[in-house]
């Protein structure tokens, strides 16, 4: 079974001088990566760190990290990353909740999930499900040892994580930046000397980009071969306005999470802009809905449990198929459409509804800049829908024609009886509106 080292490994001997990694002004060969992680892994082994042995680490957006991480699979254990923020207390805690619980062989990597919905679960992911991730990519999005993709996002995530896989496997470059924070050094990876780029970002961070630098992402047009978003639902208005945008740039919205691992894709860009459409499923997956409605998974990619926690994973994880709790449809084409979590629909009057598509009806006006549907308790009705929202620079709330607006766009039972300013949006860092915040 090959690990993803291996493909690190060969690369190192096919193509030494070959930039893998560019990071903090400066570059790196595969080759001197590939000498570093072995010099890292000999280190890791003479301190003790034996086969299948989790070992907790931060994850940093530099070199030391990756290099870290590779050299942990090289010696034989699992990777932890956690946030480099990780309080000293929750780093402990996790070392010892991961060295005192049951590790299948083969496992890579434990990933602890954000918590949007509840507490956070460690997700253990194994060799092979790495390399079917990076084989998923390559197939459906084209990448390619010409490539240079920019990640942006914290690595302890699947979703920037998971970058690392395809670019490793086809011998690319990687161009790590210090998140969004500062957008000046994010644009700067695109005047790296290589003419196809790529990256992955969430909806949050594209509709920043498109509001406060939109001219200078039109500049990078000609370059960006491809954009991956994900891990939250993406308003149909900023779809639009990325398309007119990057008219020549493959767009993806794919359906991915830590559980099942990176299943379906779908670009745009290419005909078809349609909010919550998020293709087929790739090379090593495969899709079904239940009689309830919601996705369920199977393939090379699923996780293989949370990790000490076998009755949470029996829950969802039965005979290679993992259950999850978005609801969905699948078309004429066998594409996937989103609806929303079946955790998060809200029920009122005995009407179901999503929040999701509440706010993106809602952010669809150029005075919301963002929002977040709720549920409130009433007297009579025992619970309303409430739109608390996020206004443009230099507007004011007008309730009477935000209602019209939702009224025209969704069904009167749809529409929130209350709405409220509010100064931000309680998000994760992959934009995920963290509804757990709000739940009374």
């Amino acid at each position: 079974m090959y690990k993803l080292e291996d493909y690190l490994r060969l690369n190192a001997e096919h193509c030494p001088d070959k930039i893998a990694l560019v990071c903090g002004g400066e570059t790196m060969t595969y080759a001197r990566l590939w000498e570093h992680v072995c010099l890292h892994a000999d280190e890791l082994i003479s301190r003790g760190l034996r086969p299948g042995e989790a070992k907790v680490i931060r994850a940093s957006q530099d070199a030391d990290f990756l290099i870290t991480y590779f050299a942990i699979h090289w010696a034989g254990g699992v990777a932890v990353p956690l946030e480099s923020t990780t309080s000293v207390e929750r780093y402990a805690e996790l070392g010892t909740w991961v060295s005192q619980s049951e590790i299948p062989t083969g496992t890579a990597d434990i990933l602890f999930t954000t918590g949007t919905t509840g507490k956070s679960k460690g997700v253990m992911i194994s060799h092979t499900a790495i390399i079917a991730n990076a084989e998923n990519l390559i197939a459906a999005q084209g990448f390619s040892p010409e490539l240079t993709f920019v990640i942006s996002g914290p690595l302890n995530h699947i979703g920037s994580l998971s970058k690392v896989y395809p670019v490793v496997l086809t011998g690319g470059t990687l161009y790590i930046t210090e998140g969004m924070k500062d957008v000046n050094a994010f644009f700067a990876a695109f005047d790296y000397p290589c003419t196809r780029f790529a990256t992955f970002l969430v909806p949050a961070s594209l509709r920043m980009l498109m509001t406060l630098s939109e001219e200078r992402l039109k500049q990078y047009a000609d370059v960006i071969e491809f954009i991956e978003t994900g891990a939250a639902p993406m308003a149909q208005t900023d779809m639009e306005q990325l398309c007119r945008l990057l008219p020549h740039t493959r767009l993806f919205n794919t359906y991915a999470s830590t559980e099942t691992g990176i299943v379906c894709t779908h670009d745009f860009n290419a005909g078809q802009c349609v909010a919550g459409c998020l293709g087929r499923p790739m090379k090593h997956s495969r899709i079904f809905i239940t009689d309830e409605g919601t996705v369920a998974c199977q393939g090379k990619t699923l996780m293989t449990g949370y990790v000490g926690e076998p009755q949470l994973t029996a829950s969802i994880l039965r005979d290679n198929t993992l259950y999850t709790h978005d609801n969905g449809r699948i078309d004429e084409y066998g594409q996937l459409h989103l609806t929303g979590r079946a955790d998060d629909v809200i029920n009122v009057g005995g009407f179901k509804v999503a929040p999701s598509e509440v706010e993106d009806a809602a952010i669809a006006l150029p005075e919301v800049a963002d929002c977040v549907c709720i549920s409130v308790p009433h007297p009579l009705m025992g619970c309303v829908l409430k739109l608390l929202v996020v206004l443009s620079a230099g507007c004011v709330l007008d309730k009477k024609k935000l209602a019209r607006h939702l009224r025209s766009r969704l069904e009167a039972y749809k529409v929130p009886a209350l709405y409220e300013e509010t100064d931000r949006i309680c998000r994760t860092y992959n934009g995920k509106i963290d509804r757990k915040s709000y739940r009374i």
